[in-house]
């Protein structure tokens, strides 16, 4: 529990600094540069304990889990100059509905009553949340924002599956790593040379970024992805922090009781899941 509540705070931390970048950088150039990053972040680390230790048992499925996680990035990056990080990790607290989902359509697991009502419980937070927005400009990212958080969910199966045979450094390292080389032709495709500023936030976006998704495969590692979600409405808490200190934004009432209502089913389940 402890990996994901601190995980939660070095996320909020990446994205107020990537949203501050891309303010101003094309997004996809962002994506790419923040993997590229990523993985310079883990370099010393291979280089210490050597290649062999880094060699990954299912290739493939580090290249899937990459793939998935580059196609929800793109969305992700598109939307995110024009969302606030409130809004944008309220629209992530779907990502254990997708998560619930699809465990029961591709890895067979026995979808019970109360699965199917925290989904809809969950959904209608979800729409709390994206339904005032869709009327005022640019309320359409709100719904590309939605769309990464199937794909995220997908990608956090496919890392689970691969806690089995990988270790967490392992993981980290060629989610950057494939991320990486699949996100450099749309980065390439409206590249502008960064400022020294922004060269340093890529840096520091890189450690950050592989500190924290390390933290994820720890504990997806020891403990069911249901049971870690609990502890994800404290992100609302550091995002909401964030966008107040870095870019002013005060989270909308829709946004608060949204995210209250998605947290809720999540948490519910997630109790349910351990009486089981």
């Amino acid at each position: 529990m402890l990996w994901i509540a601190a995980s939660g705070i070095v996320f909020s931390l990446l994205n107020t600094i990537v949203r501050s970048i891309t303010l101003t950088l094309d997004p996809f150039e962002a994506q790419f540069l923040r993997y590229l990053f990523g993985t310079l972040a883990v370099l010393p680390l291979v280089l210490r304990e050597g290649l062999a230790a880094y060699r990954p048992v299912n290739m493939a499925g580090q290249w899937w889990r990459g793939a998935l996680h580059t196609v929800g990035l793109m969305f992700w990056f598109t939307a995110l100059p024009r969302i606030g990080l409130a809004d944008m990790t309220a629209i992530g607290f779907t990502g254990p509905i997708f998560i619930m989902l699809g465990a029961a359509w591709f890895l067979g697991e026995k979808m019970h009553a109360d699965r199917w009502i925290a989904a809809l419980v969950g959904f209608a937070g979800v729409m709390v949340v994206v339904g005032p927005n869709l009327s005022t400009d640019g309320g359409w990212y709100f719904l590309i924002m939605l769309a990464s958080s199937p794909l995220f969910a997908a990608s956090f199966l496919v890392t689970k599956s691969l806690t089995r045979t990988e270790t967490s450094g392992v993981i980290v390292l060629w989610q950057a790593i494939s991320v990486t080389a699949l996100s450099l032709p749309l980065g390439l495709l409206h590249w502008s040379d960064p400022t020294p500023m922004q060269w340093f936030g890529f840096v520091i976006a890189g450690i950050l970024g592989s500190t924290a998704h390390y933290m994820l495969a720890r504990a997806f590692r020891v403990a069911d992805i249901s049971a870690t979600q609990s502890l994800r409405f404290l992100d609302l808490l550091w995002a909401s922090l964030m966008g107040w200190l870095a870019f002013g934004d005060v989270p909308s009432h829709s946004t608060i009781v949204g995210a209250t209502v998605i947290l809720a089913s999540t948490v519910w389940i997630a109790q349910r899941e351990r009486g089981r």
